[in-house]
């Protein structure tokens, strides 16, 4: 039994962006530039991708890297972690998205490290930098306690710039410290399982954010907070900027 692990939700069917992890960039399916970013980042950490079908099983054991079937009806990836988890049984678990191509070594070890303090769970921060993005209801954002507590997470800009309200600039966010939240979590294995048994929550239904269904619970959240860049694929423009990052490194 592993103390971590990382796993990866690897589900092919995607409203937005059909069979997204199978899209080629640059003759590599996305799939695989996460598999190699993660194993390239942290080779000590364990990985595994817990996926949907034999077509990406397939691919990514054809190219050296280790898959659990789970059931394709799942709702939810922390669904899918809980079951695949089940065959790894890691003490701790990092949950590193399969649309999430630069994810660092730093960010997975900040993870590791929450879980392993009072909470039972963990995420990460990013400071918003932009005012479009900070109004944007597909960027999440986060709010946290002086102990680095999550207080709540949204869809809504939070706080609210109430004598700004939408006019706000870079300058208000130059002086005022709002974060995005980054779909990158850890769990304590035993809570992974107990997370995935619990009922939908109300708040969860609402914002359509699951991290809500913790909290309604009862449970904490740890955040810590991260400036490296982060790219997440959701929509087929995504690849573009993701494209320009890599013509920009080389």
């Amino acid at each position: 039994m592993p103390q971590f692990a990382i796993l990866v939700p690897a589900r092919l069917d995607s409203t937005r962006f059909p069979e997204k992890l199978l899209h080629l960039i640059r003759g590599k399916p996305l799939i695989l530039w996460v598999a190699e970013r993660i194993a390239s980042e942290v080779p000590e950490i364990p990985l595994w991708f817990a996926v949907d079908g034999e077509k990406l099983r397939r691919l990514l054991e054809a190219n050296g890297y280790r898959a659990v079937m789970t059931d394709p009806a799942h709702q939810s990836g922390t669904d899918r972690l809980a079951e695949a988890n089940e065959t790894v049984g890691a003490e701790y678990v990092i949950n590193v998205q399969g649309d999430e191509p630069l994810v660092s070594a730093r960010q997975i070890r900040t993870l590791a490290e929450l879980v392993q303090g009072e909470c039972p769970m963990g995420t990460l921060g990013m400071r918003f930098k932009r005012a479009e993005d900070f109004l944007n209801p597909n960027q999440v954002k986060v709010v946290t306690d002086s102990s680095n507590r999550a207080l709540f997470f949204s869809r809504s800009p939070i706080p609210y710039p109430r004598d700004e309200g939408a006019s706000i600039g870079e300058v208000w966010l130059a002086q005022n410290k709002v974060y995005r939240h980054l779909g990158l979590y850890s769990y304590r294995g035993d809570f992974l399982k107990t997370f995935s048994e619990m009922p939908v929550g109300r708040l969860e239904q609402i914002e359509k954010l699951e991290q809500l269904r913790v909290m309604e619970a009862g449970y904490e959240i740890a955040v810590g907070y991260t400036e490296e860049a982060s790219i997440g694929i959701d929509i087929p423009a995504d690849v573009a900027e993701f494209e320009a990052h890599l013509s920009e490194s080389e």
